[in-house]
């Protein structure tokens, strides 16, 4: 089974560790819960008619918990690759993945020191995947945009990452479809 690490617990992380842990991938996400929903009151997302950011925050940790995530509340410090595959280090951890997905707010810092490439816009430079020009790392949210940060947004990248890597662990392209015989 694929090991993913989602580093970054707001929208965009949330939203990529609900996607492979509800398709049966190992997801643990890291995160030092400084996200700006905190100082959010969301009227614009879809779906929600009006949240305070904290309450959103809980509902969605739950979800993801849920689907098998492990939430970790710790900084990670460094990604390095390592063979086929990447190790994370936290705060005198290391945690070995297949994928990363960052999701780090406008942090880019851990981008940087893998060597993703950016954009003359000071960004990390994505496809429309969210995979950055170093294999199976994925970046999202605020890092890949200069100013159109919001949730939603934030949200469709990480699943958007989220489906690239479960396409490639499936050899085939794989679209998250849930029909109401699913809820049963």
């Amino acid at each position: 089974m694929a090991r993913i690490v989602v580093i970054g617990g707001g929208p965009a992380g949330l939203s990529a560790a609900l996607f492979t842990a509800k398709n049966g991938l190992d997801v643990d996400v890291f995160d030092t819960d400084e996200t700006w929903l905190h100082h959010a009151y969301l009227f614009n997302y879809l779906g929600i008619e009006e949240k305070d950011g904290d309450e959103f925050l809980e509902t969605a940790r739950k979800q993801v918990s849920g689907f098998g995530a492990t939430l970790h509340e710790a900084e990670v410090t460094a990604v390095e690759q390592s063979g086929d595959g990447f190790v994370v280090t936290t705060d005198g951890d290391d945690y070995e993945a297949d994928y990363v997905v960052l999701a780090t707010g406008s942090s880019r810092d851990l981008a940087e020191e893998l060597g993703c490439a950016f954009t003359d816009d000071d960004v990390v430079d994505v496809d429309v995947t969210m995979e950055t020009s170093v294999d199976d790392v994925y970046a999202t949210g605020a890092m890949v945009r200069t100013e159109e940060w919001q949730a939603i947004i934030s949200a469709g990248d990480g699943a958007a990452a989220a489906l690239n890597v479960l396409s490639k662990e499936k050899g085939e392209h794989f679209h998250d479809f849930d029909t109401p015989e699913d809820a049963e």
